[in-house]
Order: structure tokens, then C-alpha cells, then sequence
């Protein structure tokens, strides 16, 4: 394929000198726009410290009030927390990125001042600056500490590479927080564990599997996986080796077939040679139990369930695009129990005259808008892991001004960002079902739909002036 000539010729430079100067050009010139946002990112925490938050000692998360949250280091200024989330949506991130970066500029302004000073002098890209502010702050270094990386950093923070900048913060811990590194020290003895990525799972229905484990249990692993991909080969399984290695797993987790819960015998405790060795002697049970405890929420349309051909649906639980037949198979598994639910018109205006939102409009909310609808927020609006929550299902209008409870009047709010709403200062309205207009404190908008958020607000130099704060 031939590489054509720009559409608007005459704007780029037609030779390669000129292109390189021209790109180291915007190189400097990015580097410095992105100086002048971190001492913006400052500057917005110095307009909103711990100070303008009233009744901040008295702050607790149940009375669901702003509080004062650390966005750096030990010394570093605390920030109002609901400030936060008007900057990041102003910087198009997410609630949590947004605190993230506000955390790396006040780390560098008032923590790593060596840092600082090199960026601010256009000597250090920004990012670079940025990447050891994040490890300091992940470190939980003291004020000496922090001291001490920012003093052999900042000379060759140009050049310096993570694993050198790793070694560097430890050594720091190992010098100036001597417990902290006795602690690390115990923490780190024992490194084993067996994860299994069930955020990140492929288009096919596959998921990584990585693990740590001691060398005698790894050796049971690989040996009891052998014998059972080999049962698979001899029973006339077409697959490869690595694919039947893979089945093999999937069918120990199944059967368990080397899990041993015998009891030790009474008068004393067996060593672990011991129940290795009853283990390695004790004939596989032969007694399939269903097991399979895992839940998933899949969809599939009409087309793709009766369709012989390779349909698409979605699975919830990972937000993933999964293949028909793949659902197909986990649903015909002998261990599988599977729950059908209604279909759901999403169209359907459902009405119930009470403050409680029963379930049905509960689930009606959550098909139709999958996540917090909060600018960028991209939290599950299902509680999908055990470990986590769902949404919480806000009415859009208050309830004692307008006492209807309704499809089109629920928006799924993680617990974080229904604060923001009830205490914060930002309003929302809802155009048409699944689409928000959100106004926040300093009257920029925002607007969220199934393609994600956009700012409609134009880029000028005059923002409009903010709503006079007040207290509910």
C-alpha cells in the first residue's frame, strides 16, 4: 500500500529535517503545557484545602457530609474531598484518576521539591516526574524518606529506570523506616498465591491463571495435570497437548480429586510429611459432586439464541462480548445451574407509588445503564463479586417533591458519587431514559449516555461563575 501525500499540503514540512525539528518542536512544547496543568493541579488544591470544609472534624462517612482526604504523602496538604471530582471531569478522567493526578502534583510541589523545580524549569518531562511521585506515594514514605529519594532521584531522574527507582525507595524504607522494613521483611517471606483474572477474560471465554507456589505442591500440580491430560489423549481427545493440560485443570477443580480434609487422629496433630504422604497413597474418588459456585449474568438476543451460526451475546460479569456457543457450553455443563430470567423491555415505562424501588425497576436500571452514570464513572452498576457493591438507585428528582417512583426516574450512583450529588453540589437531570445533563459546582456540564461522557461546555478562557455554596 502506497503511502499518500498529506490532504492539506503546504501545513507539515515536506523534508525529514524539517519533520524532525517540527516534532522536537511540539515535543517541548507538549512538555511544557503539561508543567503548566501540574502547577494548575496545585494550584486547584490550594484553592480547596482542608480548611474550607466546614465541620471537617466532625466529618464521618455515614453522615455522608464533605470530609478532608490525603491525595499525597505524609505532610503534604490535605484537599476538600468533593473538589476532587469537578477537576477530574474537567481533565475528562474518572473521580479516582482525577485524585490520583492531583495526588502526584502535590507529592512533587511539596514532597520532592527537587523534582519539582527540574519540571518546572522545562529540565524533566512531566511524566517522569510524575512516575517517582508514584512511588513515593505508593511506598507510604515519611517525610525523610521521601527526602532522601527526591535528593538522588532528581539529579537522573531523566534516565533513571524503574527496577533503579524500586531499589532506591526500598533502600529509603531500609533507612529511615526501620519497622515499616521489618514488616515488609515478614510480609515478603512467603510470596505463594494461585490468581486467577477473572477482569480481564478473552472474546473466546479463556482467563489467565498465574501462580506462586511451593515447589512440592507444584510438582503434585504438574503431575496430577499430566495424568489427566493423558486420560484425556486415551480417551480420544483431538486436542493439543497445552489444550488438554488446560481441560485437565478445569477437571481437578471439579472433582478435587487430591483434596484430603481427613481429620487428624485424636492424641496429636499428622506433620505435613505425613498428609502428603496418606495424600499420594489415597485412591482418587470416583463420586462427581457439582460444584461450580460461580455466577454470571449473561445476555443474548433472540437472533443470536435460535441462530445456527456463531451469535454474539455479553457477559455482565466481565462486560466483556462473549460468542453464543461459548454461552452455549457453559449453560449444557452437567455442573451448570442454570436461572433464566424474563425478558426486559427496555422501553417500558414501569411505575410503582412508593419510595422503595422494587425489583423490578431495579433491574430495568441496570440493564439499561450497566454502570454509575456520573461523569466518567465507570463502576458496575451490578454488585457482580462478593467482595464488592453495587449502586446505589437514586431518584433523579427528591421523591418529597415529586412522589413517584419510576424507570425513568432511577439512575444507578455508586456510593462515592451519590455523596457528590446529595452533599456536593452537583445536579443532574435526565432528558430522555439512559441519558444525564450533570451540572457541576462551577456550573460546567457534562453529558452521560451509553457512549460514555461528554463536555459540552466550550474551552474558554471566561468559565462560568459557580453556584454560592451552600449546606443541606
Amino acid at each position: 500500500m502506497a503511502i499518500t501525500a498529506p490532504e492539506q499540503p503546504g501545513t507539515l514540512p515536506e523534508d525529514a529535517r524539517g519533520v524532525l525539528a517540527a516534532a522536537r518542536a511540539e515535543t517541548a512544547a507538549a512538555d511544557r503545557a503539561e508543567a503548566r496543568k501540574l502547577q494548575l493541579a496545585v494550584q486547584w488544591a490550594v484553592i480547596h484545602p482542608a480548611e474550607s470544609v466546614e465541620d471537617a472534624e466532625t466529618y464521618t462517612f455515614r453522615s455522608g457530609l464533605e470530609g478532608v482526604i490525603p491525595i499525597a504523602g505524609p505532610g503534604a496538604p490535605l484537599v476538600a474531598e468533593f473538589s476532587v471530582a469537578e477537576y477530574a471531569a474537567a481533565l475528562g478522567l474518572s473521580t479516582e484518576a482525577g485524585k490520583h493526578y492531583l495526588g502526584q502534583a502535590v507529592e512533587l510541589r511539596y514532597r520532592l521539591p527537587r523534582l519539582w523545580r527540574r519540571v518546572m524549569a522545562g529540565d524533566l518531562a512531566a511524566w517522569k516526574a510524575r512516575r517517582v511521585a508514584d512511588a513515593t506515594i505508593g511506598a507510604d514514605l515519611t517525610e525523610a524518606a521521601a527526602a532522601f529519594v527526591d535528593t538522588h532521584v532528581a539529579p537522573v531522574a531523566h534516565r533513571i529506570r524503574p527496577t533503579a527507582l524500586d531499589r532506591l525507595v526500598e533502600e529509603a524504607i531500609g533507612r529511615f523506616m526501620p519497622d515499616t522494613a521489618e514488616q515488609r521483611r515478614h510480609d515478603g517471606l512467603d510470596r505463594r498465591h494461585f490468581t486467577i483474572d477473572r477482569d480481564h477474560v478473552s472474546f473466546d471465554g479463556t482467563a489467565y491463571v498465574t501462580g506462586e507456589l511451593d515447589l512440592a505442591d507444584a510438582i503434585d500440580l504438574d503431575d496430577a495435570v499430566r495424568h489427566l491430560a493423558g486420560q484425556l489423549a486415551d480417551l480420544g481427545s483431538e486436542a493439543t497437548l497445552d489444550q488438554r493440560r488446560a481441560l485437565a485443570v478445569g477437571e481437578l477443580a471439579r472433582r478435587q480429586l487430591t483434596l484430603d480434609l481427613t481429620p487428624p487422629e485424636a492424641g496429636g496433630s499428622r506433620s505435613e510429611v505425613e498428609v502428603r504422604a496418606q495424600r499420594a497413597t489415597k485412591p482418587p474418588a470416583h463420586t462427581r459432586t457439582p460444584v461450580r459456585k460461580t455466577v454470571l449474568y449473561l445476555h443474548l438476543t433472540d437472533h443470536a439464541l435460535t441462530s445456527t451460526g456463531d451469535g454474539i451475546g455479553r457477559c455482565e460479569t466481565t462486560r466483556a462480548p462473549i460468542t453464543a456457543t461459548q454461552i452455549r457450553d457453559w449453560c449444557g455443563h452437567p455442573d451448570t445451574h442454570l436461572v433464566v430470567q424474563p425478558v426486559i423491555d427496555l422501553n417500558d415505562h414501569v411505575h410503582v407509588d412508593q419510595y422503595e424501588i422494587p425489583h423490578r425497576i431495579t433491574e430495568h436500571v441496570t440493564l439499561r445503564d450497566l454502570t454509575c452514570v456520573f461523569p466518567h464513572c465507570t463502576r458496575p452498576a451490578r454488585r457482580l463479586h462478593p467482595e464488592t457493591h453495587g449502586c446505589d438507585h437514586d431518584h433523579i428528582r427528591p421523591y418529597a417533591d415529586h412522589p413517584e417512583t419510576c424507570s425513568h426516574g432511577i439512575a444507578p450512583l455508586c456510593r462515592r458519587h451519590h455523596r457528590h450529588k446529595t452533599h456536593g453540589h452537583w445536579h443532574y437531570e435526565t432528558p430522555e431514559p439512559g441519558t444525564y445533563l450533570w451540572t457541576s459546582p462551577h456550573r460546567y456540564h457534562y453529558l452521560r449516555d451509553h457512549t460514555g461522557t461528554t463536555a459540552i461546555d466550550p474551552a474558554d478562557d471566561n468559565p462560568p461563575e459557580p453556584d454560592p455554596p451552600t449546606r443541606h
